[in-house]
């Protein structure tokens, strides 16, 4: 006996690798709707070997559904996801909307699973920022050994984080580059995204901070310990898909670099490829469809007690987005729902 699931927004990016990752894990399901807004009425989208025709989120029923996985930005989540969670139906919400509310679960699954008995609060369980996602299935591990202090990050971001628009930006001005009179100003980004790199990732706040760095302090700490300090830096880079980080760590206790590496090669999620040669590490055209967050560079930094330095990258589209949601709806099915 598997489960009635709902996919909203099937149309877009990551909706479109949920349904992808859904098939792919053989996730028990007995019936798949796959839903966007009624613009995209008729657009059939891939499931496995099935095809599904779009059907409409507004006119859509969600009495009687077991879960419904919601990659439609958060003004709509506004407008669909109580009415999913008051109809029964568990919502797993890829938006930033439910995040920072005490009273709906954050959860990586590799890192706090735990939190999955919460969800019944308001019957919505919340996805974590994209560069949140990765760097946490890499801090925990290391967080139970030696207890973090402090972390500063620096990501170096895709474009597709920010949709399939800055995808289609990226590649427009690229090409534009070598045809200097189709001439193609930025539309999405504040500044051309082609051959450069940008700073700016989200709106500035009254701290000088993005959104984007303080949704990865605020993550971080609700998802492994509030009292953990963190520094983020959030760069746009002209990488189609998958984010790549340089994370620093402070520790409470000494970690020597060697134990951390084996660490980090036994933990969940985690592929660890950090051999110290040209090429010994991962790069995000290597991590594009594949499940893990890949480790690498790891060594100690010497101008701190206690400090460890390496190189973290993911496909924000899997495990930043849609991997973790099926994830998610894979546990609360194991721990809760007890169906499939």
């Amino acid at each position: 006996m598997g489960y009635r699931i709902a996919v909203a927004g099937a149309t877009g990016n990551v909706g479109r690798e949920m349904l992808n990752i859904l098939a792919e894990r053989a996730f028990p399901v007995d019936e798949i709707a796959a839903l966007a807004s009624r613009r995209s009425l008729g657009t059939e989208v891939s499931f496995g070997d099935k095809t599904l025709t779009i059907r409409d989120l507004d006119a859509f029923d969600f009495t009687g559904w077991d879960m419904a996985l919601f990659a439609i930005g958060s003004d709509a989540t506004k407008k669909y996801a109580p009415k999913a969670a008051r109809a029964g139906c568990v919502v797993i919400d890829n938006s930033s909307l439910y995040r920072y509310d005490p009273e709906v679960p954050l959860i990586v699954p590799e890192v706090n699973p735990q939190a999955v008995h919460d969800y019944a609060r308001k019957n919505i369980i919340a996805n974590p920022n994209c560069s949140t996602a990765q760097m946490v299935v890499a801090l925990k591990p290391l967080h139970d050994r030696a207890r973090i202090r402090r972390v500063v990050v620096s990501t170096y971001q895709s474009v597709s984080g920010a949709g399939k628009e800055a995808m289609d930006e990226l590649w427009d001005q690229t090409k534009a580059i070598y045809n200097p009179v189709d001439e193609k100003p930025p539309r999405l980004f504040p500044k051309q995204i082609a051959f450069n790199v940008i700073p700016q990732i989200d709106v500035f706040m009254e701290s000088g901070e993005t959104r984007e760095e303080w949704k990865m302090v605020a993550e971080t700490k609700k998802i492994v310990d509030p009292s953990i300090k963190v520094s983020a830096t959030c760069v746009r880079v002209p990488v189609f898909v998958g984010h790549s980080e340089a994370v620093n760590i402070e520790f409470e206790d000494f970690l020597d670099e060697d134990e951390a590496r084996e660490i980090l090669r036994t933990a969940p999620g985690i592929l660890v490829i950090d051999k110290r040669e040209d090429g010994g590490y991962v790069t995000p055209v290597e991590c594009v469809g594949d499940y893990a967050t890949f480790i690498s560079r790891i060594r100690q930094d010497s101008t701190i007690d206690n400090g460890l330095n390496l190189w973290c990258v993911s496909d924000n589209l899997r495990k930043g987005a849609a991997l973790n949601a099926v994830q998610i709806a894979e546990l609360l099915g194991r721990e809760v729902l007890k169906k499939g």
